[in-house]
């Protein structure tokens, strides 16, 4: 656990022990647990006083964001992307705690194929806002609406990585692509899969943010609960709005492919269709005609005759009809 107390001189780090003496104030302080353990339960639950069901809820994983407020603090569980294998996109958690004068901020739990700095991306970045003197939280509530704003900002750079994913997928459907169609179909729903999940974060924590908008719980600061909002939902909007692009991308592709498809099987019906008199004389009359004994030529001559004849005729039929 790292605990650091935040005033208008900047961020100062503390042993986790002085936390009882600097709850009493004036500075905030901020507690930050980047793994779960004993130690870090018992601190929260024995000298915040936090409620037993958060605590709980700390030590394991969250699937869906969700707020709750109790007497005098509220918990928020919210999720960032992390790109995985074969198109995964793991949901890293970062939980918050926001009470009078203190900010804590638990990580994970999280899927042991994630990098541990992957679930501290957004405090890194506070940290070094604070560290540089760009960020001078006042109150628990700019705290948190810094950390937020980080992950919105986490999520806004996962859809631009995407975006660029769709870009190149769209220059090489509209370049014609030749390559194996399965490979690259895959790539496609890899992608859409990406969009998909960037929206569902977003949507779901603009739900959290609208209820504690509505709920107020920050006091005079719910004008920051209302921007968090806002951010969620405009990334929510683009990330579908990305989304439905790569749909047409996707439908534009398999229309193509299904158009020479069709072609194909209409030229391999011309063909079944032209060598089927071919086909039908030969096997009737073949082992009349052709003997090792004796040929009989004008027999076997009058019969190729006729069967050019019709491959012919098919041919210029299917032609009229527009087959080939």
């Amino acid at each position: 656990m790292e605990l650091r107390v935040v005033s208008a001189d900047g961020v100062r780090a503390h042993p986790v022990d002085d936390l009882p003496r600097l709850l009493c104030g004036p500075d905030l302080v901020w507690l930050d647990v980047p793994a779960w353990d004993d130690d870090a339960e018992r601190v929260l639950a024995e000298q915040l006083g936090l409620h037993p069901r958060a605590v709980r809820d700390c030590a394991s994983r969250n699937p869906v964001p969700k707020v709750h407020r109790y007497a005098d603090h509220v918990f928020v569980v919210l999720h960032a992307p992390e790109r995985g294998a074969r198109g995964h996109v793991h949901y890293v958690e970062l939980d918050q705690f926001v009470g009078p004068g203190y900010v804590v901020t638990v990580h994970g739990p999280t899927n042991p194929e994630v990098p541990p700095a992957s679930a501290l991306v957004e405090t890194d970045a506070v940290l070094r806002r604070l560290e540089s003197g760009r960020l001078r939280p006042g109150s628990p509530a700019e705290l948190s609406f810094a950390i937020v704003t980080a992950l919105t900002n986490r999520l806004r750079d996962y859809l631009t990585a995407l975006t660029e994913e769709v870009w190149r997928l769209e220059r090489t459907v509209t370049g014609g692509h030749m390559g194996d169609p399965e490979q690259f179909l895959e790539e496609l729903f890899q992608v859409r899969h990406g969009l998909l999940a960037v929206r569902t974060m977003a949507a779901l924590s603009r739900e959290v943010y609208g209820r504690m908008a509505t709920l107020q719980v920050f006091g005079d600061g719910n004008g920051l609960l209302v921007d968090v909002e806002d951010q969620f939902r405009r990334i929510a909007a683009m990330a579908d709005s990305q989304r439905e692009y790569l749909q047409g991308v996707i439908e534009f592709y398999q229309t193509r492919t299904n158009t020479k498809m069709t072609i194909a099987a209409e030229r391999l019906a011309v063909i079944a269709a032209v060598t089927l008199p071919v086909t039908a004389i030969s096997s009737v009359m073949g082992m009349n005609v052709i003997v090792s004994v004796e040929t009989h030529a004008g027999i076997l001559a009058v019969l190729l005759t006729g069967m050019a004849v019709m491959s012919v005729a098919l041919l210029v039929w299917a032609r009229r009809k527009g087959w080939w």
